[in-house]
């Protein structure tokens, strides 16, 4: 198994393509830059999806997250791009992803991306 941060998402195919089913992942250990600061900032990122043809395989998903952890990146981009790259590997039916920041400053901050709402 790598031991390295990758942008790889592998998925697998879904094993009950005629019913629409939610799968719930839940991430709370995100960590990326801040890109104006350079100081870390800390998130939960979920993601709920109804698959289509692909599931995410979870341990490519746990590196693609790690990949996030040396690069600056505003909640927005950072949010917006998982979507972006889950949606291009998994080809879901509907998928939300929510990137909840932690505090920084005396404010917290919640981004919600959708795709196929």
């Amino acid at each position: 198994m790598p031991s390295q941060p990758s942008k790889e998402l592998e998925t697998f195919q879904n094993p009950h393509p005629g019913r629409d089913y939610e799968i719930v992942i839940t991430a709370p250990e995100f960590t990326s830059l801040c890109p104006v600061t350079g100081q870390p900032d800390f998130g939960t990122i979920t993601v709920n999806y109804v698959p289509g043809p692909r599931c995410i395989e979870l341990r490519s998903f746990k590196l693609y997250l790690w990949s996030y952890r040396q690069e600056g990146a505003f909640y927005e981009d950072v949010t917006n791009r998982i979507l972006n790259d889950l949606v291009e590997a998994a080809a879901p039916v509907k998928m939300t992803v929510t990137g909840d920041f932690n505090v920084r400053g005396g404010i917290s901050t919640k981004v919600i991306a959708r795709h196929g709402y």
